[in-house]
């Protein structure tokens, strides 16, 4: 892991105010970067399946293992009764598809082997909905990790 450190100054009016920005860079085989990505996935039928604590849990425990399986680091994993909103650093070759096809099945496959009873929910199968929004946070991580971190406080409002 590299750390790039940007200092930048602007004078306004005889102020000087200075900028220090810091990111950690990893190193892959031919290139150097990140490749930060915010990502949310959401229930089939926005079924409220995690609303007990363990299926919180089990969810959050068949995500990690989905994506420490293939080298996809999470900075941080919200779970909440529908959705699932994280932060992941994947591999520079991995394409999005690629990622959320990982995330989606693996995850789904793990939760219904812990969790032998979304299968009355989900016969056949399939416990994420088709679709999921992703988008690249490297510029803005602090904005979209703060925004995640406050996701329960967002939605207590139902």
């Amino acid at each position: 892991m590299e750390t790039q450190i940007t200092l930048s100054e602007s004078s306004t009016k005889n102020e000087i105010n200075e900028v220090i920005e810091i990111r950690d860079y990893s190193h892959y085989e031919n290139s150097v970067g990140n490749n930060l990505m915010s990502i949310q996935i959401t229930t089939k039928y926005r079924y409220k399946m995690m609303r007990k604590e363990k299926n919180r849990k089990i969810c959050l425990v068949a995500i990690e293992e989905a994506c420490k399986r293939h080298k996809i680091k999470i900075s941080i994993v919200r779970v909440l009764v529908e959705h699932v909103h994280l932060i992941v650093d994947c591999p520079r070759i991995m394409s999005v598809a690629k990622l959320m096809q990982i995330i989606k099945r693996l995850s789904a496959y793990l939760l219904f082997r812990l969790c032998p009873n979304f299968r009355k929910r989900y016969p056949s199968g399939h416990f994420w909905s088709d679709g999921y929004f992703c988008v690249s946070c490297g510029t803005d991580f602090d904005r979209a990790y703060s925004y995640i971190e406050n996701q329960e406080e967002h939605h207590s409002v139902n």
